[in-house]
């Protein structure tokens, strides 16, 4: 029977298993708008970007 020759430590196991991630993205409800989105990222809602609740950009409508 094979055996390891030395302990593998508690980081390198650690590293090995950070692949695993979860299968269903986190969402998260914003309080200003309602919108359902991806969590940490910026969102459009009616013409403008939100970020965190607060407005980042408006769209520029073409003349």
């Amino acid at each position: 029977m094979a055996h390891p020759k030395r302990k593998t430590s508690k980081t390198r196991r650690d590293k090995r298993r950070t692949h695993v991630k979860a299968t269903a993205a986190t969402l998260s409800v914003c309080p200003t708008t309602g919108e359902t989105h991806l969590r940490h990222r910026a969102y459009w809602h009616e013409g403008k970007l939100y970020y965190k609740g607060k407005v980042y950009m408006e769209k520029e409508v073409a003349v």
